[in-house]
């Protein structure tokens, strides 16, 4: 299921929301400016001396050879053996190795990634922000992504793979609007075999979808070397479902819950 809009018309313009998505793809388009071909050798030795080591090596591999881009990724993603030890192992960044945390959500591994992420922040955000106010809704917005960046690293804390992306942040800003919209309808693409359909959904029931979906694919992803981290799409939404009492405003009301009151 692609959610493509909602139908909930924001108070105010979305200025925090705009300038994520603008820095996203600012990111990105440096990104494209790195060359994808494997010219750089990577040293190893001193990642395997930490206890890591990438996904599908051996163990007597001293050299790796990456590309320009593949070195970014590594110098500014959130690598977990490395945050965790405190320690900035080559490609290294001239920056504390803590601004990781940050840089990462705006990196992502392809188009696809990239705008998949946007179009889910562009739907969902608007409202959330709406609901917080500007600056409330940015410090959210990056505490659940932080939330993210830990739930990842507590399944894979020795991991040398750089955790990158946006995704862990928006599932926070998916829960607020969970809670706080779940009758707002969201016209969603709905591929059935060979044909496709348009559906207006609440978003109670296509949020509730997608969070299941990531509980099942963590689940089944615990112990490979997965690509797509799931635990921080989980520990972003549960985040963003706590951290939403604390950062809406006054008077906005927890509309899901009341349902709840009001059924009991």
């Amino acid at each position: 299921m692609i959610p493509l809009r909602d139908y909930r018309e924001s108070r105010t313009f979305p200025i925090v929301t705009v300038v994520l998505i603008i820095l996203n793809l600012l990111v990105f388009s440096y990104e494209l400016t790195k060359s994808t071909t494997e010219t750089e050798v990577l040293d190893v030795v001193a990642w395997q001396a930490h206890g890591m080591n990438f996904a599908d090596m051996s163990s007597s591999v001293s050299r790796v050879r990456l590309s320009p881009r593949d070195l970014f990724t590594f110098g500014y993603g959130l690598v977990p053996g490395e945050f965790l030890g405190g320690v900035d192992l080559p490609p290294t960044i001239p920056l504390p190795i803590w601004i990781t945390l940050f840089t990462s959500m705006f990196l992502h591994g392809g188009l696809l990634h990239l705008l998949g992420n946007m179009l889910y922040l562009w739907i969902f955000g608007d409202n959330v922000e709406d609901a917080m106010g500007h600056g409330k809704f940015l410090l959210f917005y990056l505490l659940c992504g932080v939330a993210a960046a830990f739930s990842q690293m507590a399944i894979s804390p020795h991991s040398a793979i750089p955790q990158i992306g946006a995704s862990g942040a928006i599932a926070g800003v998916l829960a607020a609007y969970f809670l706080l919209f779940p009758y707002s309808r969201v016209l969603t693409l709905i591929p059935i075999f060979f044909f496709i359909r348009l559906i207006r959904i609440p978003a109670v029931f296509l949020l509730g979808f997608w969070f299941v979906l990531q509980v099942i694919s963590g689940a089944g992803s615990l112990g490979s070397a997965n690509g797509v981290a799931w635990f921080a799409h989980i520990g972003g939404f549960i985040a963003g479902g706590l951290l939403v009492f604390v950062f809406k405003r006054r008077g906005v009301p927890v509309t899901l819950l009341r349902a709840f009151h009001r059924r009991g």
